[in-house]
């Protein structure tokens, strides 16, 4: 009786170191990933027509106002052999990781956020990656991933807005200035738009889904196409807007 409760009592302890020692190699690992992590963070000085142009590889791309007359970029590098250089020229702060890195293979991920004045400009793109660009007034909000990620615009008001990617949805929170053009195109992926019930614009949607719900924003004066593409002013048509969809749906939302 007692040699089986010592052989019991022997399995279950080498049960435990067992469990102990799977445990630190999982707990090894994520320290191993969390240390090949780099961040870096900087400030710029900005004035009243600042500009913020950011070229991407793979990673996602936040960008925020605040009430500071300066930028500052922060971003976690996935690699250690992944370069970052921003370059300031004048009001427009630059950043080019496709060229920072050519030559250097697969760098990972490089995730962005941005703190910037309200009124600049902001002109982001990714292959890879989701896009994030909130209250922001100004002349120019381009949002443009080249493979999948979504791509979200709140509380924006620029004369001039692009959003497009290939894979993912389109979110657009914000106001259409009198004048100003703005373009939504997805090939697969939902697009809506959120915009004041008293918006004036021209409207060209075309969806080959035919999945267009303008819902308050319909009137009479739209023509359609086979339900493919609708063509109309809403209002008195003040700015243009050009909604484009292969695959999913374009849906128009008062606020």
């Amino acid at each position: 009786m007692r040699i089986r409760l010592l052989t019991r009592r022997r399995r279950v302890g080498a049960s435990y170191l067992a469990v102990g020692t799977f445990l630190t190699l999982i707990l090894l690992a994520t320290a191993g990933t969390v240390n090949a992590q780099q961040q870096m963070s900087k400030r710029y000085p900005g004035g009243k027509n600042v500009r913020v142009e950011l070229r991407n590889i793979s990673g996602t791309i936040v960008v925020e106002s605040w009430n500071k007359n300066e930028i500052r970029l922060t971003a976690t590098l996935e690699s250690k052999k992944a370069q970052v250089v921003p370059k300031q020229i004048d009001d427009c702060l630059m950043v080019d990781v496709m060229s920072d890195n050519r030559g250097r293979g697969d760098v990972g991920d490089i995730n962005f956020k941005l703190q910037v004045p309200a009124n600049s400009s902001v002109d982001v793109e990714t292959r890879r990656g989701n896009i994030s660009v909130s209250n922001i007034r100004s002349g120019l909000v381009r949002a443009h991933v080249s493979s999948e990620g979504d791509i979200e615009l709140t509380n924006i008001s620029a004369t001039q807005v692009v959003a497009q990617n290939v894979i993912g949805n389109i979110y657009f929170d914000g106001e259409f200035s009198s004048g100003g053009t703005y373009e939504f195109k997805s090939t697969k992926g939902d697009i809506t738009i959120r915009i004041p019930g008293n918006s004036a614009f021209r409207l060209v949607a075309a969806s080959q889904m035919r999945q267009i719900k303008l819902n308050d924003f319909w009137n009479n004066g739209f023509k359609t196409q086979d339900g493919r593409k609708y063509v109309g002013d809403v209002g008195d048509g003040r700015s243009s807007v050009s909604v484009t969809n292969f695959s999913g749906q374009i849906t128009f939302l008062r606020k």
